[in-house]
């Protein structure tokens, strides 16, 4: 058994190659998003949203949606509106309304190797408390992948987001967390997004993993409903949540989900 205090086991650092195959994943994957970003979501159920990125990713990109079958999920996403966490299930009587806060959580698969990203959409006239709430949690996202370079350790990436969320008065759900990934939509290791700096596994090149913080407005404490998918807030109150596959660099961190609409890295360091 590998000793992860001085680094990784082999098989969750990726050779070039694989890395090669996961950046095409991850910029299909991204292409996704730029779709969505041109459609009008207001008014549409979320299974028809489910539909619209079943058939880009099929028919448009030529891939699979790596979520649709996976551990008995018959969706190619989960969309979690306002204090829906994570995990929330496509049907045809949930209509997006204006006002909402929607995260949509997507995979995607490409000659073997899967990437997976998510982002949260205002919809239409959101109230500036659900603005600000999404606005922190993706700066969040950003502080924790600011961290990753080889040499650090995955308790520097919780900490710094959660260090955010609590100056900005939110909590982080520390139910879910990112996690590994390569041919397996989840692989080692667990990606938390709470901890101490210096502490954890160390970080080496060629680790590729996710990034996925769920903030809330008020208490961290969270629910999986009757559906057994659908994770809500106790207390009622929003949640938002963003997501990326990263790989740990010679230098530092590669987004292999880049959005053109993101912001680069460098102009984001913490």
């Amino acid at each position: 058994m590998s000793n992860w205090r001085y680094g990784p086991p082999p098989e969750m650092v990726k050779t070039s190659d694989e890395l090669a195959l996961m950046r095409q994943s991850g910029q299909l994957l991204a292409a996704v998003f730029t779709m969505l970003d041109t459609q009008p979501l207001a008014g549409l159920s979320t299974m028809a949203v489910n539909d619209l990125v079943d058939r880009y990713i099929t028919l448009d990109l030529a891939a699979r949606p790596a979520s649709k079958g996976q551990y008995g999920f018959q969706y190619v996403l989960n969309c979690s509106i306002n204090h829906v966490v994570c995990h929330g299930v496509p049907d045809a009587d949930t209509i997006i309304r204006d006002g909402d806060i929607i995260n949509l959580d997507i995979t995607l698969e490409k000659n073997g190797f899967i990437a997976d990203s998510s982002k949260t959409y205002l919809i239409g006239d959101v109230a500036p408390a659900a603005r600000r709430l999404v606005r922190v949690t993706q700066e969040a996202l950003w502080h924790g992948i600011a961290q990753v370079r080889p040499g650090a350790h995955l308790g520097d990436i919780g900490f710094a987001i959660e260090r955010h969320a609590k100056r900005n008065g939110y909590s982080v759900a520390r139910d879910y967390c990112g996690h590994g990934i390569g041919r397996e939509m989840h692989e080692e290791p667990q990606v938390l997004h709470f901890g101490r700096p210096g502490t954890g596994l160390p970080l080496r090149e060629g680790m590729v993993f996710t990034i996925e913080p769920m903030l809330n407005q008020g208490s961290r404490k969270v629910s999986t409903q009757d559906d057994g998918w659908t994770v809500t807030t106790n207390d009622g109150k929003l949640s938002a949540q963003f997501e990326h596959t990263v790989a740990v660099t010679r230098t530092g961190v590669e987004v292999l989900t880049l959005r053109p609409d993101e912001t680069p890295l460098s102009a984001r360091r913490a």
